[in-house]
């Protein structure tokens, strides 16, 4: 099994490694991430400018690459041949941070298995719910016990999971793995679930930087969501790992019979044309 791997935190992330590490252990593993914390950027592409990769040393010594563009420009560069390799699946992540409910319409990592849908593999996208980005944590060692990230089981769960995705996930589709920041002998198990609701609470606060300019911060608070049985929110509450079929179809069905009725041509300027 030919695997490219990739992720939004960067290619420094010790999610990304816990992931190579365990996927090494089913395939062959690629590893093409961005060149620093893309987080947030959904399926954004470098449109216009010229993308630069080189080869990076990650933490535990083994080689990757570092892509100065997002998650999807980092499985597209793959999947043009740039490094003459065909890949079978595409995973991302672990990401330091859930992914649940509506926020994967954000997510880079969300973003980077979804890619994996247009060049025609499958794809999984591999979250930790730890509360908060590696990046604004402080060092592993100086973490409690209950604070540490625990990223290999979920890491171990999505390489065994990965075989069975390769041959038996439909056409299309990509699945969005959520895990609880637990150790494995702590989880309850792991089900499928549908994306949950989020609401957002942010508000717009005005902030000045160190010149005094005026700017503003409008993601300042937690997200709540919908207390619904059967969701990824659900499932992470319970302590289980949550998985989740994503596609996209984004076109409403129902909707295109409920507005059929609407007479569209009645919105033309038909007097302005030629």
């Amino acid at each position: 099994m030919r695997i490219v791997l990739t992720n939004d935190d960067g290619i420094d992330a010790p999610g990304l490694v816990a992931a190579r590490q365990a996927l090494e252990g089913i395939g062959d593993v690629l590893t093409v991430a961005p060149d620093r914390n893309r987080s947030g950027v959904g399926r954004s592409i470098s449109f216009g400018r010229s993308l630069h990769v080189e080869e990076r040393r990650m933490a535990d010594g083994a080689t990757g690459y570092a892509c100065s563009g997002t998650p999807v420009d980092c499985v597209r560069l793959v999947a043009l041949g740039l490094m003459d390799f065909e890949p079978d699946i595409v995973v991302s992540g672990v990401n330091h941070g859930e992914n649940l409910g509506d926020d994967i319409t954000y997510s880079g990592t969300v973003a980077g298995a979804l890619e994996g849908i247009v060049i025609g593999v499958p794809g999984i996208a591999v979250s930790l719910s730890v509360g908060r980005p590696w990046h604004e944590t402080v060092e592993e060692e100086n973490l409690g016990f209950d604070d540490r990230l625990n990223f290999e089981p979920v890491a171990d769960f999505t390489a065994r999971l990965a075989k069975v995705a390769l041959k038996g996930l439909p056409k299309g589709r990509i699945l969005s793995i959520n895990a609880p920041n637990l150790p494995a002998l702590k989880l309850r198990g792991a089900r499928v679930t549908r994306l949950g609701r989020r609401f957002y609470k942010d508000e717009l606060v005005e902030v000045r930087d160190e010149e005094g300019r005026l700017g503003y911060d409008i993601y300042n608070n937690p997200p709540g969501h919908h207390p619904e049985e059967g969701t990824d929110f659900a499932a992470i509450e319970n302590a289980e790992i949550s998985v989740t079929p994503i596609h996209l179809e984004l076109t409403d069905t129902p909707g295109i019979e409920e507005i059929s009725s609407w007479d569209f041509e009645s919105f033309l300027d038909k007097d302005g044309r030629e």
